[in-house]
């Protein structure tokens, strides 16, 4: 992307729109070919950003259409970490349902629930 423009800014539309939760939109640049696992420069995936922000239906979408619930960014965080550390649990049972490990990434969703005593998640055994 380095020197084009035009594309980084098409880039960074799309990551504006996983942020903001607009399945559809996202939807059909994905359905045209946009890779559904497209990472930004600090190794957020479309995923992440939609988990991060909280949307469920964005998550859900972006998995369905091949998109990796345990890709971590470039510091080691997983959507489902980002999820738990937001305290977002339509998002942590979106990615749970998508296959995330739950011991994946470092920190690890079990570990983010711990480190900051998420005693609901954690007794209720949702990352068994």
């Amino acid at each position: 992307m380095d020197g084009d423009p035009e594309l980084e800014e098409f880039a960074t539309r799309l990551f504006d729109l996983a942020r903001a939760g607009d399945t559809e939109t996202l939807r059909s640049y994905v359905e045209a070919g946009v890779p559904a696992n497209l990472t930004n420069g600090k190794g957020d995936t479309l995923l992440m950003l939609a988990a991060y922000h909280g949307h469920a239906e964005t998550v859900r979408m972006l998995a369905t259409h091949g998109a990796d619930p345990d890709r971590a960014n470039d510091r080691g965080q997983t959507p489902l970490a980002g999820a738990v550390f937001k305290k977002e649990p339509d998002v942590v049972r979106a990615l749970l349902e998508a296959g995330a490990d739950p011991n994946a990434g470092t920190p690890s969703a079990v570990e983010t629930a711990t480190m900051f005593n998420l005693r609901d998640w954690l007794d209720k055994g949702e990352f068994q």
